[in-house]
């Protein structure tokens, strides 16, 4: 994979255009940690419940889109007032849906549920080449606690 090429970035926005090829989901995975962290500081960082649970939910929706839905060419991050909202696109107009009740033990089949479980919402809409699956989770910024610091 040659690696995602930006395709806009904003304060509050960022787009990327994703190569087919190995080590897509790891790429993604990066970007949204980039942007978690700097937009969310220490409540965007690894081993944050709300940052591992978006980490999870972008690697589910592009192994989702990698092996369902086509190939998988867009990634969008963006910030609003505590969450952060992933996108992505695929070219499969087809629309994601369980293959039926879940089961925990199961080797595979928990991305739609995970979604269910983790995510403030989700949804998918159709694009001119596909559809985009997208999800929100809720990143609440902490202030610091009054008083010293630890001694």
């Amino acid at each position: 994979m040659t690696g995602p090429r930006v395709r806009r970035a904003t304060a509050r926005s960022r787009r990327y255009e994703l190569a087919e090829g190995d080590g897509v989901v790891r790429e993604c995975r990066d970007l949204a940690q980039r942007a978690l962290s700097d937009w969310f500081g220490p409540a965007g960082a690894p081993g944050q419940v709300a940052a591992e649970d978006a980490l999870l939910l972008v690697s589910e929706v592009v192994t989702n889109a990698f092996t369902h839905g086509g190939v998988p060419y867009e990634l969008g991050l963006d910030r609003t007032d505590g969450r952060l909202w992933v996108q992505v696109s695929d070219t499969s107009p087809a629309r994601p849906r369980p293959r039926g009740p879940h089961h925990a033990v199961a080797p595979s089949g928990h991305g739609l549920y995970l979604l269910e479980r983790l995510a403030v919402s989700w949804g998918c809409v159709p694009r001119a080449r596909g559809k985009a699956v997208w999800f929100e989770v809720e990143v609440v910024v902490t202030a610091p606690p009054d008083g010293p610091g630890p001694a």
